[in-house]
């Protein structure tokens, strides 16, 4: 067998996600740009026939059915608009997909998620459960947000964070964001000529971050590079690695290759799944302040008691999810709250052996376990 085309390290060639844009997908007058879709799929055929795993993200749903339905700002001037735009486009982009895989004689599988789907544990085992069977049928799994159904506060927003989120559901080894940019610039390059790629990026720290801006530059789409910067956060800290590519000529997975233009973030450590799942939430219930002793505790590998924590926010239950955040504000850690927050309000600042008599009964000894934390 052929080996696996790639542009990631020889490593990563087992199973990618391949996120696809509104602004490649659909053009301004709301039809399928196919010709140039056809090309894509040919190389998802080529890649799956060498034995590589394919999982699509892909955007457009919006973009197709706004423009059927005559909508202003490509469907997103209200949340009304977007979500009718959604369910009517939705059935078009699923059968684009279903029908240019088919050709290659590759059955399709529509997956539709939300927010709360990937941010529930449960729920997330589930998803993960359904791409690993699916891939495991030769199936390719065609990944979008359920548009018709979410609100402004209950949704990823972009498909960039989407697609790195089903990259740790499916324990994939890459991910791609094919964009209407080639990659990460040390500036924005719409407005500055000067402004040089870069390649190559190892972690992602302040400086990175910095360079960075939300805009979108087709109008089409709803993220930005700080959206895929996030993406990127999410995917690396899992143990994938992520490109941000063009996908502004045919065939883009083969012109990367070819080239090698564009912005590849390497892979960290894979931390274990559930601390995968942690660390790449979107969302928590609570915050604790702590103090620099316990800070440096946590750094060291040690739970969080309660005596080193110095504030308390947010409504939480014992199990939610909550950030943990350093002397300075920065968030340094994320993870299950062993008490509810009423608790948590009374026990602060406490020393083990006082939680017992200021609660009652025998108590857990620590506000965050360990084995139920991330540092971030």
């Amino acid at each position: 067998m052929t080996a696996p085309l790639t542009g990631f390290p020889a490593e990563a060639t087992r199973r990618i996600i391949v996120k696809v844009g509104s602004a490649l997908l659909v053009a301004p007058d709301g039809s399928v740009h196919r010709a140039w879709l056809e090309s894509l799929v040919g190389e998802i055929a080529a890649r799956r026939a060498a034995g590589q795993q394919i999982v699509i993200v892909s955007s457009g749903a919006i973009a197709l059915g706004a423009r059927r339905l005559g909508l202003p700002k490509g469907g997103r001037a209200t949340l009304e608009d977007a979500q009718a735009a959604a369910a009517v486009g939705q059935i078009a982009l699923s059968q684009v997909w279903a029908d240019l895989l088919a050709t290659h004689g590759i059955a399709a599988a529509q997956m539709l998620v939300t927010l709360g789907d990937l941010e529930d544990r449960r729920r997330y085992l589930n998803a993960s459960a359904t791409l690993d069977r699916l891939i495991g049928l030769g199936v390719v799994p065609v990944v979008n947000e359920n548009d018709s159904v979410a609100t402004e506060e209950i949704r990823f927003g972009d498909n960039d964070r989407l697609a790195a989120r089903i990259g740790q559901a499916a324990r994939a080894d890459a991910v791609v964001l094919l964009s209407d940019i080639d990659g990460l610039y040390t500036a924005n390059p719409h407005s500055n000529p000067a402004a040089t790629i870069i390649p190559r990026v190892e972690k992602i720290d302040e400086t990175i971050l910095a360079m960075a801006d939300g805009n979108s530059s087709s109008g089409m789409g709803s993220g930005g590079m700080i959206s895929k910067l996030q993406a990127a956060q999410i995917a690396t800290g899992a143990g994938a690695h992520l490109a941000i590519i063009s996908g502004r000529v045919p065939a883009p997975l083969g012109a990367w290759q070819a080239s090698g233009r564009g912005t590849l973030f390497l892979a960290s450590a894979r931390r274990g799944a559930r601390k995968d799942w942690l660390a790449g939430r979107l969302t928590v219930k609570g915050k604790l302040s702590v103090d620099a002793g316990a800070a440096n505790a946590l750094k060291q590998g040690r739970s969080l008691l309660p005596a080193g924590i110095v504030a308390t926010s947010g409504a939480y239950a014992r199990g939610d999810v909550i950030d943990i955040s350093g002397p300075d504000g920065a968030i340094i850690a994320r993870g299950l709250a062993q008490y509810d927050s009423k608790d948590a309000e009374r026990i602060i600042g406490k020393r083990s052996e006082d939680v017992a008599a200021l609660l009652g009964g025998t108590q857990r000894a620590a506000m965050v376990h360990r084995d139920y934390m991330v540092l971030l």
